[in-house]
């Protein structure tokens, strides 16, 4: 197991199942990919920029991303960020997980989907509210986000006028290519770069991600600092004491036994978003060329109601990775039943055992008991545990993911930086549709 501040990787539950040597026995292969991902070597080399985004993402181009986002806090009262995939997941992940550290104008996601109901929506919703647009594609021709962004833009210039409405827009976008930069120059939109060298699922410590956060009020600084802690522990050559290369090895050990889907559980809806980035991360990185960990998630106690069923008694095939954060809101306890001031508890609901004590020490119990539970049905499951939930651990957690993935990957002899089964079903879309 690892343990750094505020995080705790346990593996306990899945040694009945795979001897801590069988881990071991992937460490030489795991350091031999390790060393060829500092080298920036092996396939998509060419995408490896996200190792060092911790680093070189401060300095004067974070100044400016801050003082922007400052900017566009003071003059709106709602910011729709326009994206698809790696372009919104990462920032509404950590917007969703630390909602209550975010403050200033609401913001919103557009380009996710082709559904006009919801679309409307979320153009109502806007009204006539102070907005901003912040739209992030490398390309610009994307149809999910392109569509979103005529129709937001459309909206802007008839607000605003389009020399005003040019300066509610923030581009995100390729440094000198594609139909976005080209209309940011031609409109005169401020732009932000997706660097060259980061794939999208891999860019939430780039603009894409930073510049939403900052929007939104988190500190993007004290997130990247974070980020670069565990960037320094995920370069530790003892596997036990490498977050990223034991989850890695873990979950490459048990793909050898036949475990091929991994759910990821939480027992904090507001890490829900998380668990789709995540679900992005690893699925896009990994599926690939008929191999990979299919990935799943898990909201409980909610799901225990339901899918409860299936972890506990259903086919051996897969295991599950814990996600929890330790601190709540402790000052919500569970009260008594009283009819009256002073009087006794009337226990209508069978509750008065539970009388006084928090629901983080609720939750945390049905946490352990699922995991002891899922455990006994003979379900490997692993436990990544957070004492709090701040932008430093998220940071980490981001960069925790990111290298495991890649690591991951590689063991399974796939490219992690590339996504060409994506391009199957654009390629029918738009012949359906009759794209020239």
């Amino acid at each position: 197991m690892t343990q750094l501040s505020g995080f705790h990787l346990s593996i306990d539950n899945i040694l009945s199942t795979l001897p801590f040597d069988r881990l071991e026995e992937k460490a030489p292969m795991i350091q031999g990919v390790a060393r060829q991902l500092e080298r920036r070597e092996g396939p998509g080399a060419d995408f490896l920029g996200w190792l060092d985004l911790p680093l070189t993402m401060m300095g004067k181009g974070l100044a400016r991303l801050e003082d922007h986002a400052e900017k566009a806090r003071d003059d709106s009262e709602v910011i729709v960020v326009i994206g698809i995939g790696g372009s919104y997941l990462g920032a509404e992940a950590a917007l969703a997980a630390l909602a209550d550290r975010c403050s200033g104008p609401e913001i919103l996601f557009a380009g996710t989907h082709l559904s006009s109901t919801a679309l409307k929506r979320l153009l109502d919703r806007v009204g006539d509210r102070d907005m901003r647009l912040c739209v992030i594609s490398k390309s610009g021709t994307t149809l999910e986000p392109a569509i979103s962004f005529r129709l937001f833009r459309e909206l802007m210039v008839r607000r605003y006028g389009r020399d005003r409405a040019a300066r509610r827009i923030t581009a995100i976008t390729d440094a000198e290519h594609g139909a976005l930069k080209a209309m940011s120059d031609q409109e005169g939109y401020e732009t932000f770069v997706i660097p060259d060298d980061v794939g999208g699922r891999f860019s939430v410590l780039t603009p894409v991600g930073l510049l939403p956060m900052a929007m939104a009020g988190l500190n993007v600084r004290t997130l990247l600092n974070g980020a670069r802690a565990m960037r320094e522990a995920c370069t530790t050559v003892e596997l036990a004491d490498n977050p990223a290369h034991l989850y890695a090895a873990a979950r490459s050990a048990l793909y050898d036994e036949g475990f091929g889907i991994e759910v990821m559980s939480t027992f904090h809806p507001d890490l829900g978003p998380l668990q789709e980035w995540w679900k992005q991360l690893f699925g896009e990185s990994e599926g690939k060329e008929g191999r990979g960990i299919f990935p799943a998630s898990c909201r409980f106690t909610t799901d225990l109601h339901s899918m409860g069923q299936y972890l506990q008694d259903g086919r051996r095939e897969l295991f599950e990775t814990f996600l929890v954060v330790d601190s709540g809101a402790p000052e919500l306890v569970v009260t008594a039943d009283l009819a009256e001031e002073g009087g006794d508890d009337l226990n209508r609901d069978g509750l008065a055992y539970l009388v006084g004590r928090s629901l983080d020490d609720i939750n945390g119990k049905a946490y352990q008991g699922t995991r002891a539970a899922h455990t006994e049905g003979g379900v490997p499951n692993m436990s990544l545990e957070l004492e709090w939930l701040d932008e430093a651990t998220l940071g980490g957690l981001f960069y925790f993911y990111e290298k495991a993935v890649a690591i991951s990957g590689r063991l399974l002899g796939v490219n992690p930086f590339d996504q060409p089964g994506v391009e199957a079903y654009k390629r029918e879309m738009f012949r359906l549709l009759g794209r020239p």
